[in-house]
């Protein structure tokens, strides 16, 4: 028997084939950015652009995660770990011709730190000295912050304790250099969502350019000639597509609108997963899904109720059955994989106890369980996984859950307010337990729940930066997790995989641990042509 693999083919002259020959790259988003601005950006979709715009002064290689230069041609630690003097490539520009400076490096730091701006990932730059002070409130000097200007080309960052993993925190796109004479010219520093991102305002540090911006269309970034390395950048343009439908992405790519997909729709993983030169891309990384409870709000106060819905979830059943092994099912915060890391005991799927502590919650079988809503951002995807966690809550502890979707920025603004019972997250960050456990401290930035608990703070807050012991370290993290999942804050689902389409021009977007996209690894074969689906025997 003879079956179509897929329906659909790609137009003679379709945009991928044209933007083959043309170097210009069109990518899949997921939705809208809330924004552009680096500091101030909390979310994949936003970060993929300003990742393109902007840069630190380190960088990552996308395919062995080796630490590279960026804004700084060089670094050198200092015998006792304390102080990282970086050397400014002198080559080094902003997309308006300007010279990035150490002034300008100090300024952005300031800026990325400042209580004002709002930066909710700020954390990652709190082993640098006094910076989680000044971002606290706690201090309002910024010069007592340990980042200065030696002189025009030189950054001394001194650090709070020695910190192993600095560099690869200084990798994040919350760090990156921006321009001050453009942010000032629409408002003040710390101005939040000002028009200096706007098409003719941006002026950025990073391989590319803002070029053009209409709104739930595309966002369009050019090759910057200024770059301090624009004679390796392969690509003269990249074309963002903010489609929140993964069936309608899926149909992009398969008619050759898109070079590369932000996801799959489950029911298409199958067929691509099995078609003969496949175009998906499926490697695990370390990026956990869970739901936040929101701990402030009954019955969500009690960790009976908490504990109750966490451990009502099949997390296999819903990895297997109804995402096609796209993911992998873990009842851990930290990613399965997590290098030297040994977890402690997860959430497991146990409904038997989860019946039990709802009814010493005073909910015996679910009665008298009252109203609350489990919030998404508008996705399929999403909508699948909440759908099934909803059933099982009906299934295991009969009660009823009521879904709501809502356009990202909606959402942001949601979590971000605290006006929600449950919602839907992802984190996605580096291969160090600290970059999940340390942002969920009582004070974090993305500690959006209420959680918060003295011996978890002084774990990570003192504990984990007094030792230098690899070991003792991640015995410490450990502990954090634990006590993260005695407390029942958030429920882990899966940990992620990457899940998209790509077409064979496409090289320089492998999958790796941390998902992370680096365009100035990016090129396309001029003499390919848009992948089409062939028919196969069966």
């Amino acid at each position: 028997m003879i079956v179509v693999l897929l329906l659909g083919a790609c137009a003679g002259d379709s945009l991928v084939n044209q933007g083959n020959r043309n170097g210009i790259l069109y990518l899949g988003n997921g939705t809208e950015p809330q924004t552009i601005d680096p500091h101030i950006l909390s979310g994949t979709p936003e970060a993929r652009i300003a990742n393109a715009l902007f840069e630190g002064l380190v960088t990552v290689n996308p395919y062995t995660l080796e630490i590279l230069p960026g804004v700084a041609q060089r670094w050198e630690y200092s015998d006792d770990g304390h102080l990282i003097t970086f050397y400014l490539n002198p080559q080094a520009r902003f997309s308006n011709g300007r010279q990035i400076t150490a002034d300008d490096v100090v300024w952005s730091w300031h800026r990325a730190l400042n209580p004002k701006t709002g930066n909710v990932v700020a954390d990652f730059l709190f082993s640098v000295r006094n910076a989680e002070a000044y971002h606290r409130g706690h201090i309002d000097d910024p010069a007592q912050v340990g980042v200065r200007a030696i002189d025009p080309q030189t950054v001394e960052v001194e650090l709070e304790y020695p910190d192993a993993n600095a560099l690869r925190k200084f990798t994040y796109i919350y760090n990156a250099i921006v321009p001050r004479e453009a942010i000032l010219a629409h408002g003040d520093m710390t101005s939040r969502f000002s028009r200096w991102t706007q098409p003719g305002n941006l002026v950025s540090s990073g391989p590319f350019e803002l070029d053009e911006w209409k709104m739930h269309r595309y966002l369009r970034v050019k090759r910057n000639p200024h770059y301090w390395n624009a004679e390796n950048v392969q690509l003269e343009g990249v074309v963002f597509r903010p489609v929140e439908s993964a069936s309608t992405e899926e149909k992009m790519f398969r008619s050759g609108q898109l070079h590369a997909t932000s996801t799959v729709p489950n029911s298409k993983v199958p067929a691509y997963r099995n078609a003969a030169d496949s175009p998906l891309i499926n490697s695990p990384f370390m990026g956990t899904y869970y739901l936040m409870l929101n701990t402030r709000r009954p019955p969500l106060d009690d960790v009976r109720v908490r504990r109750a819905l966490a451990l009502s979830i099949d997390r296999e059943t819903l990895a297997h059955s109804v995402l096609e092994d796209t993911v992998i099912a873990s009842s851990n915060y930290i990613p399965q994989g997590m290098p030297g890391y040994d977890h402690p005991q997860g959430l497991d799927y146990q409904p038997e106890r989860a019946r039990q502590l709802l009814a010493e919650a005073g909910y015996p079988r679910g009665r008298g369980f009252p109203d609350i809503e489990l919030v998404f951002n508008t996705s399929e995807n999403h909508r699948t996984v909440t759908s099934a966690v909803q059933q099982m809550w009906k299934d295991e502890l009969n009660i009823e859950v009521t879904l709501a979707n809502q356009e990202w920025k909606v959402y942001l603004d949601t979590l971000d307010t605290g006006d929600y019972d449950i919602g839907r997250m992802g984190w996605v960050a580096d291969v160090y337990p600290g970059s999940f456990l340390d942002p969920l401290v009582t004070e974090g930035g993305t500690n959006r729940t209420g959680f918060s608990n003295v011996r978890y703070d002084e774990i990570i807050l003192h504990d984990t930066r007094a030792t230098t012991d690899p070991k003792r370290l991640m015995a410490l993290y450990r502990e954090a997790e634990r006590l993260l999942l005695e407390e029942v804050q958030l429920i882990p689902i899966y940990n992620y995989k990457s899940k998209r389409l790509a077409q064979p021009s496409l090289e320089g977007l492998p999958g790796n641990l941390i998902d992370t996209l680096n365009l100035r690894f990016v090129k396309l074969d001029a003499n390919s042509q848009a992948w089409q689906p062939q028919a196969s025997a069966n």
